[in-house]
């Protein structure tokens, strides 16, 4: 009896045993890894017709997955957001064509390379002056922030560099005539020209270097061995073969196990010392964001107060025509606004024929400008519809004009009355420049995504960003509340008597 009892124990630890493995087994197959990619890069990654995720990339990661033994789900981030959500572990890894360099070894880790490829340069169909990098020299080059060939042309003496967030908008901004040349990863700039999605484009000279991708993970990730491992089988068995011959119509090249770089860490410099050197740069930009700002203002105010006007016209067409004019700028997101404008107008100018450009400052102060106007009209608008009637039937008894009558009885009372919503206009509206960053106006936004891009502490660059915009719209606050006081007799005058009495 106490025999079979003891069989009995070692056969219920060994099914036991056997359970826990068969569990643990359970639990790496059930495992899903969050992949953040930038869905804007054929064709490695980009958006099929029906929405979804698709390319050479997310082919290879639902292998690497299913060879892997987990799940993936992956998320759209834009590219220069990957490796601060890698560092903040928001997301397990990012497969999203990211070039292995020792500066990103020092903040993230890599899988073994995936894939071999290099920068090309990329050029207008009827240039012929530049033939290749050394021809640079002196040029306006167009970048993908954050990516190793915004790094290289760098290295351009003479160089003015336009830096955008996705390959897609720097080749546009080429077709639009804008830059002369755009640095980009080779295998995404010729599939773009062999499919035809770019007209008259051309690649010029020779890689300009040899590069590879890798998954990236954070640092010390416990992911990073599983994803080597499914990476591996797929290698070598035909998967990536295939894969590789859906999108490239070749053969895949070799790949090597490492990339050559080595696994050093990043020393962490203080937060402090991060935001002072910053800081001189972050203060070119709030120069720009100042100067966006008030010529926007100025403009928006002027064009405002005109259409304000126009709806009170009794020419039932013309106030349709200005009622239409405030629906669209205020029915529409304002980067919509900035796109139409410095991309599509020049667009729509090549299909008719003829040459058209904008500089970025002046499509960023129209496009801001527009907006803010219709904003603005609808302030003027109910304003002057604030001032009594009896005001407008006195000033036409003593014989004033309709014209003399807004303009010396109406509209300086009105004026007063919208001082408050101009001035919450005009801090919206200085926090509305981040958004021309888009186009590549390097304001104080723009340009602590350059520095981002550098050293990937964006929540020190973002912040110190942050504050700069909190002090700007305080000291806004400020002057529009002095502003108001001033304009206002009944308060200007009480001031004046406690100032006195004081």
């Amino acid at each position: 009896m106490l025999r079979f009892s003891f069989g009995r124990w070692c056969l219920a630890i060994g099914l036991s045993f056997l359970l826990l493995s068969g569990c643990s087994g359970n639990l790496s197959q059930g495992k899903t890894l969050r992949v953040a990619t930038e869905p804007a890069f054929p064709p490695f990654e980009f958006q099929g017709k029906g929405g979804e995720l698709q390319g050479f990339s997310i082919d290879l990661m639902n292998a690497v997955a299913t060879a892997g033994g987990f799940k993936v789900d992956i998320q759209s981030l834009p590219f220069d957001g990957i490796i601060p959500a890698l560092q903040a572990k928001t997301v397990d890894a990012a497969i999203s064509s990211i070039t292995i360099t020792q500066e990103r070894a020092k903040t993230i880790s890599f899988s073994r390379p995936y894939f071999k490829a290099g920068l090309a340069i990329a050029i207008r169909a009827d240039n012929q002056e530049i033939t290749g990098f050394d021809s640079l020299k002196n040029k306006k080059i167009a970048v993908q922030i954050g990516t190793t060939g915004a790094e290289k042309a760098k290295s351009i003496p003479g160089v003015q560099i336009r830096s955008f967030d996705s390959a897609p908008i720097a080749l546009q901004e080429l077709l639009n005539n804008n830059v002369d040349a755009v640095i980009n990863d080779a295998p995404v700039t010729l599939y773009a020209i062999n499919t035809g999605n770019l007209q008259g484009i051309k690649v010029v000279g020779q890689l300009l270097t040899e590069e590879f991708y890798g998954i990236a993970t954070s640092k010390n990730s416990p992911y990073l061995t599983l994803i080597n491992q499914g990476l591996t089988k797929v290698l070598k068995n035909s998967t990536y073969q295939q894969i590789y011959q859906k999108w490239f119509k070749s053969t895949a090249p070799e790949l090597p196990e490492q990339a050559g770089i080595s696994n050093q860490t990043r020393s962490r410099a203080s937060a402090i010392s991060v935001i002072l050197a910053a800081f001189p740069t972050l203060l070119t930009g709030v120069l720009v964001t100042l100067q966006l700002t008030i010529v926007s203002v100025v403009m928006g105010l002027v064009g405002g107060s005109l259409i304000g006007i126009i709806r009170l016209s009794p020419i039932l067409p013309v106030r349709w025509l200005a009622r239409a004019y405030v629906d669209f700028f205020r029915g529409t997101p304002m980067l919509v606004q900035i796109f139409m404008i410095y991309f599509g107008i020049p667009a729509l100018a090549q299909e008719l024929g003829f040459t058209f450009t904008f500089d970025r400052l002046v499509a960023g102060v129209i496009a801001l400008s527009l907006n803010s106007a219709a904003y603005i009209a609808e302030t003027v608008r109910a304003g002057i519809q604030s001032i009594e009637p009896g005001q407008a039937e006195a000033a036409q008894s003593l014989g004033l004009s309709s014209a003399q009558t807004m303009s010396y009885v109406i509209f300086p009372q009105a004026f007063r009355r919208m001082i408050p919503p101009l001035g919450n206009e005009f801090i919206s509206l200085l926090k509305d420049t981040s958004l021309v960053a888009v186009i590549g106006v390097e304001e104080v936004f723009r340009k602590a995504q350059l520095i981002v891009a550098e050293n990937y502490r964006s929540f020190e660059l973002y912040a110190a960003v942050a504050i700069v915009y909190l002090c700007l719209t305080l000291l806004s606050s400020q002057a529009f509340s002095r502003l108001e006081v001033w304009m206002n007799p009944v308060k200007n005058q009480k001031s004046k008597i406690k100032s006195q009495n004081s």
